[in-house]
């Protein structure tokens, strides 16, 4: 039904973020999204290492600290 954004409605929309919320706050909004996306990447390169480090525990057969991590 909707066909992949072109220049003018990237334009439309970009017009009304500049009309919903004004120029001076348009800086504080990228700066605090750009704070997200970066922290979410970080975690995101983080939790892997976290996850072989159960299955490894779990691997060596000590049942006692994979029931206190169930539980």
């Amino acid at each position: 039904m909707f066909g992949p954004i072109g220049w003018v409605e990237i334009l439309i929309i970009f017009g009304l973020i500049m009309l919903l919320f004004g120029a001076r706050k348009l800086p504080e909004i990228g700066r605090g999204l750009g704070k997200a996306i970066s922290n979410f990447k970080r975690s995101v390169k983080e939790e892997p290492p976290l996850l072989e480090e159960d299955d490894a525990e779990e691997e060596d057969g000590n049942e006692d600290t994979a029931k206190k991590k169930s539980k």
